[in-house]
């Protein structure tokens, strides 16, 4: 069974309805399906008001707008919370007044809920009346959750009956991206020395080189030039039209509104998802269909790959790893690091063929929760390899996004020390360690770190680092230990940077708010759902630009890069890359690592952790 969905909507932070889409198709097939199993009245979508109204209520039922998902003494039978379950942050239901004004009230579910930016985004898909049952029971069951969860009456064993829910999930992703302006190609980092051919026409055509887009362009340049348009923001194409300046504060504008239901329109017609990518979407609608692009007869084209690709072919991966790190400096407290990949990919093929190619990962590291392109299926699993098979879409594409466990430690280690002489003066002290453990081929090329004090001015600022360069606002310290390409590092080495910062005196701004209370006006981040619910109670806080930052916290935020190889170990062997029908085509198999959120705290000073278990 494939997914179809019943409505979405789309809610601002100020908990208003700021785009919806019902799909008569999907809910005729409901009532229809509702019918047979003698459920006896089916109730129709709740209205934009009744929905907001509803949703509200949950969040002050719950604790929160994602709810507490674990069952606390003052969870109540029927709610979420209560099936103990922490799958229902994510996964909610509604409860909707019945229309006969009798006070009842209605289940929606399962109702998927995604958090992009301002923006709160419920997709409905479309389930089987006796799964809506099965749920309702696990609602006001006693004995819901804890162990039961591990048996066949349990939520998981009841979602994974559902294909529906993935299906909603990528819907309601791909709508944030679409709102939030970062619906765009995935960037591939490609060796400039290397004879490309079409490959690099394509590329380079879409980041806009007008010296090499003079040559031949392949029969995909439709969705390269969709590509630019995106990314460049063009009036009239659809994913571009969502990205007003606007949408920072919640508010959608008739164009982007009209824009959004283009999109949804083509991508999910009468409620079905065929193709997501908004990318392949615009090419279709700018361009349309020629004599060429007729697929051949005895091949059946997929969605993802509306036009066959004619010119030299090309198979180019790249895995992208991104490390985030809470580093302390202490006995009593552990290191926090993560680490996540993508395999990106572009494989310029003639024709419809399918491509194999397996992730090999060393003993010291092992790659976990996996998720793949939907061209893509998984074959042999071993904790040394993954062999994946896929039939290629046109451009950049993710092939698989992972968690990772790290083979080797970060990239960046050492601490950082401050201690305030006076109120007015501190004295600092980094100690870092680049590469340590690493060897070649992998190379650091950039390496920065980033000292905020959002509450002082700096008024002066003395010392030298033993490498790099040094520099300063009014609010942060600079020191750029690796600048660019030009200066890289192949091997462990050890830098210091020691020094003390003058503050200028505290000053009292009478126009500063103490507390947090927010008018329609005001922006809130909802991708950080902990400052809603503290505007809600008006807690004294903080700047919000870094609500961390209070008086005796104090941090480093570093950003690196590195190429050459992956701080998981993951690896792909062009020698196991096979392409069926057979054909001889060049591979190329790039890696990288960045920084995400890569923080040292001070070790002298106060530091927010979550305590173990």
């Amino acid at each position: 069974m494939g997914c179809s969905i019943r409505a979405l909507w789309i809610l601002n932070q100020h908990r208003h309805v700021v785009f919806s889409r019902r799909f008569p198709t999907v809910e005729k097939k409901w009532k229809n399906a509702r019918s047979k199993h003698g459920d006896g009245i089916c109730y129709s979508l709740p209205s934009d008001a009744q929905l907001i109204q509803s949703f509200v209520e949950r969040k002050e039922r719950e604790g929160s707008f994602r709810g507490l998902a674990t069952r606390e003494e003052y969870s109540q039978p029927g709610s979420d919370s209560w099936v103990d379950d922490p799958i229902t942050r994510s996964i909610i239901s509604l409860q909707i007044p019945k229309p006969d004004e009798s006070g009842e009230l209605y289940l929606l579910w399962p109702i998927v809920f995604h958090i992009r930016g301002p923006f709160h985004i419920l997709v409905l898909p479309f389930v089987e009346p006796h799964h809506l049952a099965t749920y309702e029971n696990l609602c006001w069951r006693a004995d819901c959750g804890g162990p039961v969860a591990n048996g066949h009456n349990s939520l998981s064993s009841l979602l994974l009956d559902l294909p529906s829910i993935t299906g909603a999930f990528c819907v309601a992703q791909t709508l944030g991206d679409l709102i939030v302006g970062e619906a765009l190609e995935p960037e591939i980092n490609i060796n400039p020395s290397s004879t490309m051919g079409g490959l690099l026409d394509s590329i380079t055509g879409g980041i806009g080189i007008a010296s090499i887009t003079a040559r031949a362009k392949p029969v995909a340049a439709p969705v390269a030039a969709a590509a630019t348009a995106i990314a460049a923001g063009v009036t009239g194409a659809a994913p571009a039209g969502i990205l007003g300046s606007t949408t920072t504060k919640g508010i959608l504008k008739a164009s982007d509104k009209e824009a959004l239901l283009g999109f949804i329109t083509s991508a999910m017609p009468f409620g079905t998802p065929l193709d997501l990518n908004p990318i392949t979407i615009n090419a279709i609608k700018a361009n349309g269909f020629s004599a060429q692009d007729i697929p051949p007869q005895d091949q059946k084209q997929p969605a993802w790959k509306p036009y066959l690709f004619k010119s030299k072919q090309k198979l180019v991966f790249a895995l992208h790893e991104v490390v985030t790190a809470a580093l302390y400096d202490r006995d009593d407290v552990a290191d926090v690091i993560t680490l996540k990949g993508q395999l990106l990919c572009r494989a310029d093929l003639e024709g419809l063929p399918d491509v194999n190619v397996q992730l090999s990962c060393p003993s010291s590291g092992e790659i976990d929760g996996v998720t793949f392109h939907p061209c893509a299926q998984a074959l042999d699993h071993g904790p040394d390899k993954q062999t994946i098979t896929f039939s290629p879409p046109l451009g950049n594409f993710v092939l698989a996004k992972y968690m990772a466990t790290p083979a080797f430690r970060p990239p960046l280690q050492g601490f950082y020390q401050l201690s305030m002489v006076s109120d007015d003066e501190g004295a600092f002290l980094f100690r870092m360690k680049l590469l340590e453990g690493y060897k070649g081929p992998i190379v650091m090329e950039q390496c920065s770190l980033s000292i905020p004090f959002h509450r002082r001015t700096i008024a002066a600022l003395d010392g030298a680092p033993s490498m790099g360069t040094v520099s300063n606002t009014d609010h942060s310290i600079e020191w750029k230990i690796l600048a660019g390409h030009r200066s890289t590092i192949s091997k462990s080495m050890e830098v210091t940077y020691s020094g003390t910062v003058k503050f200028a005196p505290r000053a009292v701004d009478t126009n500063q708010r103490d507390t947090v209370g927010f008018s329609d006006d005001d922006e809130i981040d909802c991708g950080n759902e902990n400052k809603m619910d503290k505007a809600d109670m008006n807690l004294v806080a903080a700047k919000w630009e870094d609500p961390f930052c209070w008086e005796a916290y104090s941090y480093a935020k570093a950003s690196v890069k590195l190429v050459g190889g992956t701080m998981s170990g993951v690896s792909i062997d062009t020698k196991t890359v096979a392409i069926y029908p057979t054909a001889k085509v060049p591979c190329e198999v790039s890696s990288q690592i960045i920084s995400g959120e890569y923080i040292f705290w001070n070790s002298l000073g106060r530091y927010p952790h979550v305590a173990p278990a």
